[in-house]
């Protein structure tokens, strides 16, 4: 009787190394034949499942995003049940930061792709709806969440573009150690100032005032 072939095994048995070859190695590593021998089977196997190097490019992304996906999604359900705007939009931002190893390892991944992506726009097509819908995610918790919107001092639109930018700026500073992830985090606070207002201070037991931050 012929051995069932696990399709979905092997598609992640490939994906492993591809992200293995590029985080160690980096995006101009990744070839057919690298990810073939990273992943210890044959390039035409690989080969079955990506025809091209684009193929591999837009998967490899899609890895990232799916772990991305998961960081949030752990990162907002410690907040509890109903997270206001700000802490909503702290800690999503906060979890896409490089700011372990494992982050930085798809970090890496993901910043070569989009330099890969410059000059190959059908490739970057891929990412268009992506940027959109998180976009329209960031400027809907704005709107909700800022008493600034409310006094016409923010446009909720053009507060998202610039938040999604300096997280991205600080997380390719944090990727080349420009940056510690303090202060990283700390700049990251700066932002959301400037788009719901400084955040009140919180009380400690010994009675000052001090403002709550998590990693």
């Amino acid at each position: 009787m012929p051995k069932r072939v696990d399709h979905r095994e092997r598609r992640a048995l490939i994906a492993d190394a591809l992200m293995r070859v590029a985080a160690e190695q980096g995006l101009e590593a990744v070839s057919l034949r690298h990810v073939a021998a990273a992943a210890g089977v044959s390039a035409g196997m690989v080969q079955h499942y990506f025809r091209t190097r684009d193929e591999m490019m837009v998967f490899a992304l899609a890895v990232v995003s799916e772990r991305n996906e998961t960081r949030v999604r752990r990162a907002i359900e410690a907040l509890g049940a109903t997270p206001a705007p700000r802490a909503l939009l702290r800690a999503m931002l906060a979890a896409l930061l490089p700011l372990d190893e494992e982050r930085r390892a798809d970090g890496r991944v993901a910043l070569a792709f989009l330099a890969y992506t410059a000059v190959r726009p059908a490739v970057a097509a891929a990412l268009h709806d992506e940027t959109a819908a998180l976009r329209a995610f960031v400027a809907d918790r704005i709107a909700a969440g800022s008493p600034l919107v409310t006094e016409g001092r923010v446009d909720p639109e053009r507060a998202a573009v610039g938040l999604l930018a300096v997280m991205e700026g600080l997380g390719i500073y944090v990727l080349g150690g420009h940056y510690p992830p303090e202060t990283a985090l700390a700049a990251l606070d700066a932002q959301l100032d400037l788009i719901f207002g400084p955040e009140p201070p919180t009380r400690d037991r010994a009675g000052s005032a001090r403002r709550r931050r998590s990693a």
